[in-house]
């Protein structure tokens, strides 16, 4: 007998729910720019499910930005909004909205420096 896998087993990265507004940019096939402000419900390293009022065609670029905090660069935070950029894989209708499922176009690191995958795997062998 073959065990079924769920998708959710699938993943090459584990998603964190959280809901954190983001704005949504994309271009329409006539070149129009639109932008809009949704939700994106949960997040990882590469992509995120994202509560949308508009559909997107699959495979459509994506610009998402996340708003940065109100704080000034005086209190040691970056001030500058984080624009991440992704693809649309795949879409849904939920009541009067929109699933949307964002692959990132590179994936979002942990921190600011930069961990080799050969590190990496030497630090989880141990673990």
């Amino acid at each position: 007998m073959v065990d079924r896998v769920s998708k959710k087993e699938l993943r090459k990265w584990a998603r964190l729910d959280l809901a954190i507004p983001v704005f949504v940019r994309t271009r329409d096939g006539n070149g129009r720019d639109s932008l809009e402000f949704a939700t994106a419900v949960n997040i990882s390293p590469g992509g995120a499910l994202v509560v949308s009022r508009r559909s997107l065609p699959k495979s459509a670029p994506v610009s998402l930005e996340i708003p940065s905090a109100p704080l000034g660069p005086m209190s040691g935070f970056k001030t500058s909004p984080k624009i991440i950029n992704a693809k649309a894989v795949w879409t849904a209708r939920l009541d009067d909205y929109h699933l949307l499922g964002l692959k990132f176009a590179r994936c979002l690191s942990t921190n600011s420096s930069t961990v080799r995958p050969k590190q990496l795997r030497k630090a989880t062998a141990t673990v």
